[in-house]
C-alpha cells in the first residue's frame, strides 16, 4: 500500500477518534466556556490546552525552516514570541482581580466604548479567518502537489472533520481534544528527535552551536519577537478566551508554565531544520517536508500525523473561539444559544477557506497580522490608566499604519540597518510601538492637563457642577456598554436566560 494511503487512514482514523471522545454540549457554559458539571479546566489542562493551540502547523514549519535558515538562533528567536503567553497571563490577571473584567471585550466597552469593541473585533475575526487557510494550507501540501485535486480534497476533508468534533462540544470539545493532540504531538516528537539525532554530524553539539548570535544571523528576528509580544497575544482570542474559562490564579499560572513549555517545542522542532542543513539537505520549499523524504515513508507519516495534530487543534480552537466573539462578544442573533454558536463556526469554516482558491502563500498570514496590532500594546499593557476613547484609536491606527507601510515596504532606507532578513520588520515595529504608546498616552495627558486647569479657573459651584455633569454623563455612556457585556457573559455562565 502506498505512503499517500495511510496518510489518509491517519488523519481519517485520528479525527473520528476526536470526533468520539469530544463532549456533546447540551448548555451554554459547557459549549461557550468549557464548564463540565459546573467546573472550569483545572490549571494542567488549561495549561496543556494553550501550548498545543500555539504549536499549529505553520508555526513549526516556520521552525524548522527557521532552523534550515539560522541554526539553534532561530529556533530560539522564533520560540521568544512565547513570551507572549506571560505577558497575557500577567496582565489579564490584574485586569480581572483589580479591574474585575470579565473579558476584554468588557474592558474595551467600559473604557473606550462600543465602537472599540467593534474595531478590535474585527481585528481578532481576521486573524481567526486567516488561521483557517493558512493551517489547511500546510495539511493540503502533504497530500499531493499544491492547487491538485488532492491537495484541495484533502484540505476539504481535514476541514469538515474538524468542523464535525467542534460542533459536538464547542469549548469543551477544544479543550479535551487539545489534551489529546498534545499527547500526540509529544510522542511523535520524541519519535522525530529519535530518528535524526543519532545520525547528525557532530551530535548534539552540533545543534547547539549551530547558526551565529548576530543580527543577521538571526538576532534582528529575535528583537522583533521581543518587541511584538507586548501586542501579540492581546489579538489572538485563542489565547485570551482561554484567559477567563478559570478562576484568576489557576490561569495565571497556567499561562506562566505554559510559556517555557511552548518555547521549548519549537527549539526542538527546529532542530528538524538544523538536521536538514547538517545532511546538506535541499529541494523541498519546507524543512520539515525534506526531512520526511530523506527519512523513508514510516518518518513521512510521523512528519505528517504532526503536522494533522497540530493543525487540527488550531482550527478547533479558532472556531470556538469565532463562535464565542460572535455570539457572546458581540451579540450577534436574537439570543444566546448553541445553535447561533454553531452556525458561527461553519460560517468560518466555510469563509476562511475561501482564500485557498485565491493560491496564496503561508508567509502572507503571518506579514498581516503581526505588525498591524502592536497598538494593542499600549491599551492593554496601560489598562489601570483612564485614558479617554481617543486613544484607543489613535494608538490602534497607528500600529494598522505601521504594518501597512512595512507590507508595503514604503520606510526609510535607513530603517534596514543592516543587511540581515527582518531588519527592517524590527525597526518599524520598534518605532512603531513608541508611535503608539505615545499616541495612546497624549490624549490622556492633555485630558489631565485640561481637567486641572479647568479645576483651577472655576470660581463657582455652578460651574464645577456643569463639569461634574459633563463627566458623569460620558462615564454613564461608557458604564453602559460595559454592563451590557457584564450581563452577557453572566447569562453564559448560569445558562440561566437566553435574552440579552
Amino acid at each position: 500500500m502506498s505512503a499517500n494511503f495511510w496518510q489518509w487512514v491517519l488523519i481519517l482514523s485520528s479525527s473520528l477518534l476526536l470526533l468520539w471522545v469530544s463532549p456533546l454540549a447540551k448548555s451554554k457554559a459547557s459549549f461557550f466556556k468549557a464548564q463540565r458539571a459546573g467546573a472550569s479546566p483545572n490549571t494542567w489542562a488549561l495549561m496543556g490546552s494553550l501550548v498545543i493551540s500555539w504549536l499549529f502547523a505553520k508555526s513549526i514549519t516556520n521552525a524548522a525552516n527557521l532552523g534550515y535558515s539560522f541554526g539553534i538562533v532561530g529556533g530560539v528567536a522564533y520560540a521568544a514570541y512565547y513570551l507572549s503567553f506571560a505577558v497575557a497571563g500577567l496582565v489579564i490577571y490584574q485586569m480581572r482581580t483589580k479591574g474585575g473584567f470579565q473579558s476584554l471585550h468588557h474592558y474595551l466597552g467600559s473604557r473606550f466604548g462600543q465602537g472599540a469593541v467593534w474595531l478590535f473585533s474585527i481585528l481578532i475575526a481576521l486573524r481567526l479567518f486567516q488561521e483557517v487557510w493558512s493551517n489547511t494550507l500546510v495539511i493540503g501540501g502533504y497530500f499531493g502537489d499544491r492547487w491538485t485535486f488532492e491537495f484541495y480534497l484533502s484540505i476539504g476533508v481535514f476541514t469538515c472533520l474538524t468542523l464535525a468534533y467542534s460542533l459536538k462540544g464547542g469549548m469543551s470539545s477544544s479543550i479535551i481534544t487539545d489534551l489529546i493532540q498534545l499527547a500526540f504531538f509529544a510522542i511523535l516528537m520524541i519519535v522525530i528527535l529519535s530518528a535524526i539525532l543519532p545520525n547528525s554530524n557532530g551530535g548534539m553539539q552540533a545543534y547547539l552551536t549551530s547558526g551565529e548570535w548576530t543580527l543577521i544571523g538571526g538576532g534582528n528576528l529575535l528583537l522583533l519577537a521581543l518587541v511584538q509580544s507586548m501586542s501579540y497575544p492581546f489579538h489572538d482570542p485563542v489565547l485570551t478566551d482561554r484567559a477567563f474559562l478559570s478562576d484568576a490564579k489557576s490561569t495565571r499560572k497556567a499561562f506562566l508554565i505554559a510559556t517555557p513549555i511552548g518555547a521549548i517545542a519549537i527549539i526542538l522542532f527546529s532542530f528538524v531544520g538544523i538536521y536538514a542543513q547538517n545532511q546538506g539537505l535541499s529541494g523541498a520549499s519546507d524543512a520539515p517536508v525534506l526531512v520526511a523524504q530523506s527519512l523513508g515513508i514510516v518518518m513521512m507519516l510521523v512528519m505528517n500525523f504532526i503536522m494533522v495534530t497540530s493543525a487540527a487543534s488550531t482550527l478547533d480552537s479558532t472556531f470556538s473561539s469565532f463562535a464565542k466573539l460572535s455570539v457572546l462578544d458581540l451579540g450577534w442573533g436574537k439570543q444566546i444559544s448553541l445553535k447561533a454558536g454553531r452556525i458561527a463556526m461553519v460560517a468560518i469554516a466555510l469563509i476562511g477557506s475561501l482564500p485557498i482558491l485565491l493560491q496564496p502563500d503561508i508567509i502572507t498570514a503571518t506579514t498581516l497580522s503581526g505588525s498591524m496590532v502592536i497598538g494593542l500594546a499600549p491599551v492593554f499593557l496601560l489598562w489601570k490608566l483612564k485614558a479617554p476613547p481617543l486613544s484607543f484609536y489613535l494608538s490602534v491606527g497607528m500600529g494598522l499604519l505601521t504594518g501597512i507601510l512595512l507590507l508595503l515596504g514604503t520606510y526609510p532606507d535607513f530603517f534596514a540597518f543592516n543587511t540581515g532578513k527582518y531588519a527592517a520588520d524590527f525597526m518599524m515595529n520598534l518605532v512603531g510601538t513608541g508611535l503608539c504608546f505615545a499616541a495612546f498616552l497624549l490624549p490622556w495627558v492633555l485630558t489631565r492637563s485640561s481637567a486641572s486647569s479647568s479645576e483651577a479657573s472655576l470660581s463657582d459651584q455652578s460651574g464645577k457642577g456643569r463639569s461634574s455633569l459633563f463627566e458623569t454623563e460620558r462615564s454613564e455612556k461608557l458604564l453602559t456598554v460595559g454592563t451590557i457585556h457584564q450581563k452577557i457573559y453572566r447569562i453564559s455562565i448560569s445558562g440561566k436566560s437566553d435574552a440579552l
